[in-house]
């Protein structure tokens, strides 16, 4: 991603509103789970798209690539556009990208198609998060980490669901059974209408200084900063990139079981993922979001690496330990990248989500690539010492603390 953040003079953000805008953030957030809930869907049926089309990991990990590339490439240029000129209504046409890409997956007759249908799902991510993270800023008044929490648990919650719609819908009735969840892409349209509708009226308004805490960092400093956190989001993505795409195989090699149970056990751990998310934002606004930070990725590790020792029954409890405390970082790091860059909270929000979808893409196909040589166990088992890189976040320094006083 070549996204540059400076500090050249922008169109100031438009400013939050003093008080929390809880209808607004409930719109968006449920926006974000019908949106994060077809992708999380295409990913759970999985093992439906490689008996049907006899694929190999490595050809499934490119159905993520092709899905992730499309959003990480896409996410940072449209967050630096709409820094520039917001549009509201761009939610919308993202939605109908990601309808025609669950279309194209319901009836894909080739592979080919299936990796047009991913493609097509990314370019909708990539319109969707950059400008609707924006307006949950819009709406977050002095609770910056509360609305980025409710904007991404809502995706999360979406991302929980999939698998177990996977289990009681489309594996039973088949690859064309995909298409009758347009009707949630249609809804998620309908919403963020309204949502466009309610931030165009605030583009209108006069505007107001932000509500961020002060921040007397060098230009350097705070790039190097960033740099820090990007290499955390790496730790923490190519690890759920790991169990998101994986962990329904290693169940069912390890444990011998069917695809149905072993998609229960995934729905335990992106459930936990989106409990985690719902409070790690709150928490950072009470705490302190480096503190967060450190204690969400470098605190699993421990669980990780006990994780691919254990039986059946403990991996469950621990799958609930590790998506809720990993998930809470996440939230933390947009806001706390919000505040070291205030003028560029469109570019912030596009580089971290595409990232975000980048190092899951590129990350799915390199471990595809791993497991089919060196078998999915050994996977697992590597990849719970990612965690580790959770130590860099011990450097970051605490934003509510930096003096002020001097200028920039």
């Amino acid at each position: 991603m070549s996204t540059t953040l400076t500090d050249t003079p922008q169109p100031a953000a438009p400013a939050a509103p003093v008080q929390t805008q809880y209808r607004v953030l409930g719109a968006i957030s449920v926006s974000h789970f019908l949106n994060d809930l077809m992708q999380s869907l295409m990913i759970s049926i999985y093992p439906l798209f490689k008996s049907n089309f006899d694929l190999s990991f490595a050809q499934i990990g490119l159905i993520t690539l092709c899905f992730q590339l499309t959003a990480s490439i896409l996410q940072p240029l449209i967050g630096q556009a709409i820094d520039r000129r917001p549009m509201p209504y761009s939610l919308v046409l993202g939605m109908g990208f990601t309808l025609s890409g669950l279309i194209t997956l319901a009836f894909a007759p080739s592979y080919g198609f299936l990796l047009a249908g991913a493609a097509m799902v990314g370019i909708g991510s990539s319109i969707f998060h950059p400008e609707s993270s924006r307006v949950a800023r819009m709406a977050s008044g002095r609770r910056p980490g509360l609305a980025q929490s409710i904007f991404q648990v809502g995706g999360n919650g979406g991302s929980a669901a999939g698998p177990l719609l996977a289990a009681l819908i489309v594996i039973p009735h088949g690859q064309v059974s995909i298409s009758w969840f347009s009707a949630a892409a249609l809804l998620a349209m309908v919403v963020l209408f309204f949502v466009g509708r309610w931030a165009t009226v605030q583009h209108r308004k006069p505007k107001t200084a932000c509500h961020l805490p002060p921040v007397d960092l060098s230009r350097s400093l705070r790039l190097w900063i960033l740099v820090g956190l990007l290499t955390l989001m790496f730790s923490k993505f190519l690890y759920l990139a790991s169990m998101n795409n994986y962990l329904t195989f290693y169940l069912m090699h390890r444990f011998d079981l069917p695809v149905q149970s072993a998609q229960l056990h995934l729905f335990i751990l992106l459930f936990a993922v989106a409990a985690g998310t719902m409070l790690g934002g709150p928490i950072g606004d009470r705490i302190g979001r480096q503190r967060v930070i450190w204690l969400s990725i470098l605190g699993v590790a421990p669980f990780t690496m006990l994780l691919p020792h254990m039986g059946l029954e403990a991996q469950s409890i621990l799958l609930l330990v590790i998506g809720f405390v990993l998930a809470s970082a996440f939230p933390a790091m947009v806001v706390y990248a919000q505040e070291l860059f205030p003028n560029r909270i469109g570019a912030v929000s596009g580089l971290f989500f595409g990232f975000a979808f980048g190092t899951a893409g590129i990350g799915a196909a390199l471990l595809g690539q791993f497991a089919d040589h060196f078998g999915i166990d050994t996977l697992i088992f590597y990849c719970s010492f990612l965690p580790l890189i959770g130590v860099i976040a011990l450097l970051l320094p605490d934003l509510r603390e930096a003096p002020a006083s001097s200028p920039t």
